[in-house]
């Protein structure tokens, strides 16, 4: 594999590694070039497959390393793209894999939901089936109103709040299985609400301190602390989701005009003014702590592979961590506590909910609803006297 080690080289520099990382994945793929000798393997008939035989291998008879795993995958992908390997047979889709394939490309291009909103629909639908099917033939037009009556009170049972979610993805993949002519049946019509009382909850929004106290733990003279700074100011003044700071590029940023774009749920897109620190956060972290990439996300991992976020979870992590650096116990680790104390602020400085609603930019206006019980001074005036009591 003498001759693929320079191109290797190439890619993982190109990716943000350090020279030593550099050292150790080539050494990887001596060593794993070895195995294969051993093995009396050729280069031909390496696979995915092989390289985790090699790991499996490499874990019983070597020093465990991390990154081994994703290193030796990207450069048998290396091996594929330069046409050095024979093409893999594609792995045979189960019957419930393909029709779950399928609604995915359905709610991506007619419904045009979020891809973290897609994942989970798509593992809400797998659990059904593979309930219902197995690895055999997917007969959408088999199923019985009782098979998905009992489905969801088993899910009620254990869950109650992801029963509510389940129902709701359940009577999508019906609608559609309906709209593609596999059910004739309206069997969405049969699942059961599952209680859920509207405005049953409080938003719980992070104090003021503690908002102040996790944007001071970070550490804006290293990259990672410039970067973690602007995500935080983003949450905090901008009130964006997890989800809207990693889909943003470069290109969202118009920086005439001071405005910053938003792809919000659904496909949704919305502009926002880019006010001072957060530009000035934003600045700072470009000049100072992004690394060099071709990537256009904004917001890039520090650690090799230099790239951008590519779920929700990144965002919570760097909440999280903020929140430990800081010395704050919470029992809420999320982004959306951001969100919900940016609402607050602004019903506490006279904003209407109409104005909210738009900040916050939601769809339906009962979304903004639910911050009216924060509003205890307007409450008061609505609250009827306490009886006296009788002597």
């Amino acid at each position: 594999m003498a001759e693929h080690l320079g191109a290797f080289e190439r890619l993982l520099n190109e990716q943000g590694y350090a020279r030593e990382s550099v050292r150790r994945h080539l050494r990887l793929i001596a060593d794993f070039s070895l195995w294969l000798k051993h093995k009396k393997m050729s280069i031909e008939e390496v696979t995915h497959e092989i390289a985790e035989r090699y790991l499996h291998y490499r874990a019983h008879h070597r020093c465990p390393r991390k990154g081994a795993r994703y290193a030796l995958r990207r450069f048998v992908q290396l091996l594929q793209e330069n046409g050095s390997l024979a093409k893999e047979a594609p792995v045979a889709q189960t019957p419930v894999e393909k029709l779950v394939d399928e609604y995915s490309l359905y709610l991506h291009q007619e419904r045009g939901l979020a891809a973290t909103t897609i994942r989970r629909y798509r593992w809400c639908v797998r659990l059904f089936l593979m309930k219902q099917f197995g690895d055999g033939a997917a007969r959408l037009s088999d199923l019985r109103a009782q098979e998905i009556i009992s489905f969801v009170q088993n899910e009620a049972v254990q869950c109650p709040t992801r029963a509510q979610s389940m129902a709701k993805v359940l009577r999508s993949f019906l609608q559609y299985a309906r709209y593609r002519g596999s059910i004739k049946l309206d069997l969405a019509g049969v699942i059961p609400w599952v209680a859920h009382w509207s405005m049953a909850s409080i938003p719980r929004a992070i104090s003021p301190e503690y908002a102040s106290r996790a944007l001071a733990s970070c550490d804006r003279r290293r990259p990672v602390g410039r970067r973690d700074y602007a995500i935080l100011l983003l949450l905090a003044r901008l009130g964006l989701r997890s989800g809207e700071v990693v889909s943003l590029t470069l290109d969202d940023i118009d920086w005439e005009t001071g405005t910053l774009n938003i792809h919000g749920k659904g496909g949704q897109e919305s502009s926002l003014p880019l006010v001072a620190p957060v530009g000035k956060a934003i600045v700072d972290y470009l000049k100072n702590g992004r690394a060099y990439s071709e990537s256009r996300s904004l917001f890039l991992r520090i650690n090799a592979p230099i790239r951008g976020f590519k779920t929700e979870k990144a965002v919570r992590n760097v909440v999280q961590y903020a929140l430990e650096r800081a010395g704050i116990d919470s029992p809420r680790k999320g982004a959306h506590q951001f969100r919900h104390a940016l609402a607050t602020q602004m019903l506490r400085q006279g904003s209407s909910l109409a104005e909210i609603s738009e900040v916050l930019r939601h769809k339906n206006p009962e979304s903004t609803r639910i911050y009216a019980k924060v509003d205890l001074d307007s409450l008061r005036t609505l609250a009827l006297p306490w009886p006296s009591t009788r002597p």
